[in-house]
């Protein structure tokens, strides 16, 4: 899926399934679509699906901030 397949299909406030790629001191990393995004204050294993809510989007460096849905 391309970026813009990605920015068609979703937007702030949609809630989409994942997997956690990285968990840092400050959150966790989710992938969904074949792109990353940062759930802020979240903390899961690496390699759990989670359900997350995207709080914002950055077109320009093609992430998104995520919370828990």
């Amino acid at each position: 899926m391309s970026w813009q397949d990605f920015l068609a299909r979703h937007q702030v406030g949609d809630v989409i399934e994942g997997v956690v790629t990285k968990e840092v001191p400050f959150g966790s990393f989710v992938e969904s679509g074949g792109f990353t995004g940062l759930a802020h204050q979240q903390s899961w294993p690496v390699g759990t699906r989670v359900s997350v809510r995207i709080l914002a989007i950055d077109s320009e460096n093609q992430r998104f901030s995520l919370a828990a849905a």
